[in-house]
């Protein structure tokens, strides 16, 4: 099927030709009684090649090449008309001029062009016929979920498109005002509160949600009145794509969890990052993880010198190493493979490449993991951002991007204390050298290596239960490339060095977020997959901040990011300090290690690990 659409205009060049010959040949037949005389015979295929090229310029100048015959309208019978009034003029000329001489009965233009408007005429409408009136029975049956522009151009693609084989059955609107109106002959069956009824009376085959405007917590709220049925749920492309005009029952996609974000994607201005990045040396550590991969991805788009990317792991770096050289295969990129905690190696990479920019992503992130291996959450978060940072400084590289939390915020873990210290780390250096020093505060990423949302989607593959581990824990959610894109724009933001954060509206409670994904899998939550609560992980809170009490918030440049200030100056004694905690972490000393985390950072909060102070 898709090469004969890839050849479609010379079919529709070929079959008017055809047809061409077929009513010249049938006009002579009809002349003569059926039996055309050997005489008219020399005529009809002298003639011949002059005729199909008459009309062959005629067709293409009146565009019936170009027509999609399911739409014929009286427009192209228009077309039609004219195309073989001109190309039958130019025959009779022909025929009275140059081949005055044949014997060509004059009665057969008049008959030829009547048989030929039919053909064109016919098969058009024939097939626009078999598009309205030949629906299978085993087509699936669509419940449209929003009568608006969406809907409307949805509805008319899936009634033109007969090769898509959807039948739309109904609307549903919030708007009562349109309930009993019909678009296209669809009627608008009922509002929200009508759904459960009228899915036992029509039984569809899936719902679209055809509202590409709707907020998040519209589309939550949809979800949720579907629980209880199990029947797909699928949505359109975005807002933009809908008012282009662009809308068809192809772009149809399964509604996803990022849908159901607390609100839209942040979409940011590339140029400054572009400033940022172009023609210069930009480091990246950490560059197979999640993170790290996806800012190696988005870097190369902004024409750097060189993209180093170092990762301790030869197998992600691997990955990463060959995405960038079949997506981005004019881009020059080495892979290093190094620990940001061996501080002799990581100076000579820095003194073999001078990165101008450093975006310092590498680090242990699990929550429960860090809670039982505190010793190491140090060795790899803090030393190795130290080591980083200050090599960053000592050659002179232009911008230092660390890769923070908001569990760095009133932190209750190991892990988020880790990160606060590196704050503090590359807050410490503010100042010593001409680098710029920022960290990024994002929260939850869905996708990344270990995200709930991967947890999920895997103990719903096993058929469950989906595991929760408290009914009133929230997170905080963002996208992968939104993630990265507040990255770029930190390092590209002028001014002092700080904090930035990601304003991310309301925080998601996990019990509904597994629930959505459940329904978004196609099963009934409780009834065929089950939610089990199991308690609070070690270190976990049940909701995430932004910033402390302590710290200032202000909005940046950027909308929807803001620019968090420390109210409290640093430590003098801070350096000793960080001295003494990262000897403890590579002594592995996991109770000392706890409790010089909590004197750096006092607002460490963890009932299991304050158990071991006491």
């Amino acid at each position: 099927m898709s090469r004969l659409l890839r050849y479609r205009r010379q079919i529709a060049v070929a079959a008017h030709l055809l047809m061409a010959i077929a009513s010249n040949y049938a006009a002579f037949l009809l002349r003569f009684d059926f039996e055309m005389p050997p005489v008219h015979v020399q005529p009809f295929l002298r003639t011949l090649p002059v005729l199909l090229a008459a009309r062959g310029v005629a067709f293409w100048g009146f565009g019936l090449y170009q027509g999609l015959w399911r739409y014929a309208s009286l427009s192209d019978l228009q077309r039609i008309l004219g195309a073989v009034a001109l190309s039958s003029g130019v025959m009779i000329l022909w025929i009275v001029g140059p081949f005055a001489w044949l014997p060509y009965p004059r009665s057969v233009f008049i008959i030829d062009s009547l048989i030929l408007v039919c053909l064109l005429g016919g098969t058009r409408m024939a097939r626009r016929a078999y598009r309205e009136f030949s629906r299978l029975e085993s087509e699936k049956t669509v419940l449209i979920y929003g009568a608006g522009d969406a809907g409307e151009l949805i509805v008319r693609d899936m009634k033109n498109n007969r090769f898509y084989l959807s039948d739309p059955i109904g609307f549903i609107d919030d708007d009562r005002a349109k309930v009993g109106r019909s678009i296209h002959g669809v009627r608008v069956l009922g509002t929200r509160e009508d759904l459960g009824r009228l899915l036992d009376l029509h039984r569809p085959d899936e719902v679209l949600v055809a509202m590409p405007s709707a907020a998040p917590h519209q589309v939550r709220a949809i979800v949720r009145s579907l629980e209880h049925f199990k029947v797909p749920i699928k949505t359109l492309p975005n807002l933009r794509d809908v008012l282009a005009g662009r809308v068809e029952v192809g772009q149809i996609r399964s509604l996803s969890p990022e849908d159901l974000m607390s609100r839209e994607p942040v979409r940011l201005d590339p140029e400054p990052v572009r400033r940022l990045i172009a023609g210069r040396r930009v480091l990246v550590t950490g560059a197979g993880g999640s993170i790290g991969s996806e800012l190696v991805r988005q870097l190369a788009r902004f024409g750097p010198s060189r993209i180093l990317m170092l990762d301790r792991y030869e197998n992600t770096l691997f990955d990463i190493a060959n995405d960038l050289a079949a997506g981005h295969a004019g881009s020059a990129h080495e892979s290093i493979v190094a620990d940001v905690t061996d501080a002799r190696r990581i100076e000579r990479v820095f003194e073999a490449h001078r990165p101008d920019v450093v975006f310092h992503a590498a680090a242990h992130k699990h929550v429960p993991l860090m809670e039982a291996n505190p010793s190491e959450a140090v060795k790899n978060n803090v030393r190795g951002t130290r080591i980083v940072a200050e090599a960053a400084a000592r050659w002179s590289a232009g911008e230092f991007v660390l890769i923070s939390s908001d569990k760095a915020v009133n932190p209750s873990s190991v892990m988020g204390t880790s990160k606060r210290v590196c704050e503090q780390v590359v807050r410490s250096l503010k100042g010593a050298s001409r680098t710029r020093f920022v960290a990024v505060r994002f929260g939850n990423v869905l996708g990344s290596n270990g995200s709930v949302s991967r947890v999920f989607a895997e103990q719903i593959r096993r058929g469950g239960p989906v595991t929760v581990t408290h009914p009133d824990v929230r997170r905080y959610f963002m996208l992968i490339p939104e993630a990265v894109q507040l990255v770029l724009h930190a390092a590209a933001m002028t001014g002092e060095d700080c904090v930035y954060a990601l304003d991310m509206g309301e925080q998601i409670r996990i019990q509904d977020f597994a629930r959505n994904l459940i329904r978004l899998s196609g099963f009934v939550p409780d009834q065929e997959i089950a939610v089990r609560f199991i308690g609070l992980r070690p270190g976990e809170k049940l909701y995430e901040e932004l910033a402390e009490e302590t710290e200032h918030v202000e909005p940046s440049e950027i909308a929807k990011v803001v620019r968090v200030q420390a109210g409290t100056p640093m430590a003098p004694d801070f350096a000793a300090r960080l001295h003494a905690l990262e000897t403890a972490g590579a002594d592995g000393r996991d109770e000392e290690v706890l409790r010089l985390l909590a004197d750096l950072v006092p607002t460490f909060r963890s009932p299991q690990n304050m158990a071991s102070l006491a």
